[in-house]
């Protein structure tokens, strides 16, 4: 009989995430292709292209918000345990308060996992997809920036050539191992650059060893001392290393080590793997808290009332977190700590609210 009632319960909290999930992909999907149809509106393309591209960036999305759509789908689930009274039906059998809660809860780590081992790998894969394809068409400087297991690779235009730009690593504010490509519109080769690093922390770019090859006029010079100018320096490319969305977790574990002699810093790395880490824990508390504030109230209350505790909780649980970063990134506190405060917080609230719970 208690798998039974176990499966009952699983089930039907299922179907509620997986309707959740639906209705939060179709509203990221018309919110972000209006926002594509903008950017694409002055090129010649098909409309296939604005929906591929939504479709491949809201699974990434999907997955930050991930937390707060379990949190929404067992406020819908409890409420419709009280109503239905199916809640009272199951306690004949058994079952506590607590034990409902605890059997939604490690299924909501197990949610977790599977959402980082299964899906977090196609999502990186989609946001990589997403960010190429769109570079591509971006005129923004910005948009043509990539990082990949071959290095930094940097694309600039200007009114009379374009340059193509590869270092291997980035150390601090060196670029190292560096060749640029010189074409002029013609798509002709002009003049090729191979230094041995550049400080890139303003522009132009100071560069060390650098021997030019001038294919124009046939000839190769060497100088220890050379300025690049590029409209790109140490912090825009650093903004594109703060974006890890494009690696997976498995990919973080696996090739740690390269992506931190790419340029990733131990830091952002670290700090990456422990919000992946802390994503199964904090789903499980979404789930305890939800039912504090419904199966902990035996007062019945107006939806209006849930909806409203709904939407104030996962706005300060949002802003409790990004106030932890910031805390984090300011050195206020350990970079680490600052990952898992949130989950220690509300874990420590809803310590106090399931002994209440249990009580009932």
């Amino acid at each position: 009989m208690n798998s039974i009632i176990n499966k009952y319960l699983i089930e039907k909290f299922t179907k509620t995430i997986c309707n959740v999930l639906l209705v939060f992909f179709s509203l990221g999907v018309i919110l972000n292709l209006l926002e594509e149809i903008e950017f694409f509106k002055n090129l010649d393309l098909p409309i296939t292209l604005p929906i591929i591209l939504s479709l491949s960036y809201i699974p990434t999305l999907i997955l930050e918000l991930l937390p707060f759509i379990i949190f929404l789908s067992s406020m819908i689930y409890f409420l419709h345990l009280r109503s239905s009274r199916d809640l009272l039906s199951i306690k004949v059998f058994g079952y506590s308060n607590i034990k409902i809660i605890l059997i939604l809860s490690f299924f909501s780590f197990f949610v977790g996992l599977v959402f980082l081992f299964a899906i977090n790998p196609i999502t990186s894969t989609l946001i990589k997809y997403y960010e190429n394809e769109k570079a591509q068409y971006a005129i923004d400087v910005d948009h043509l920036i990539s990082i990949n297991k071959n290095g930094v690779w940097i694309k600039e235009v200007d009114d009379f050539n374009y340059k193509i730009i590869n270092g291997t690593t980035l150390n601090k504010d060196r670029l190292e191992k560096i060749s640029i490509y010189i074409f002029n519109d013609n798509q002709q080769i002009i003049k090729r650059l191979e230094s041995e690093y550049a400080i890139i922390t303003k522009s132009p770019w100071q560069m060390k060893n650098v021997y030019v090859y001038d294919f124009e006029k046939n000839n190769t010079t060497f100088t220890k001392n050379y300025e690049f100018q590029s409209d790109n320096t140490l912090e825009k490319i650093n903004s594109l290393y703060r974006n890890l969305n494009t690696i997976s977790f498995l990919d973080l574990i696996i090739n740690y080590t390269l992506l931190n002699k790419k340029g990733y810093s131990k830091k952002l790395l670290d700090d990456k793997i422990n919000k992946f880490i802390s994503l199964p824990f904090f789903l499980s508390l979404m789930v305890v808290l939800a039912a504090i504030f419904t199966v902990g109230s035996l007062k019945n209350k107006q939806n209006f009332y849930y909806v409203l505790i709904s939407i104030f909780t996962c706005v300060a649980i949002f802003y409790f977190k990004d106030l932890s970063i910031a805390l984090g990134q300011t050195e206020k506190i350990n970079s680490i700590l600052s990952v898992w405060m949130p989950v220690i917080v509300i874990s420590l609230f809803c310590s106090i609210g399931v002994i209440q719970i249990n009580e009932k």
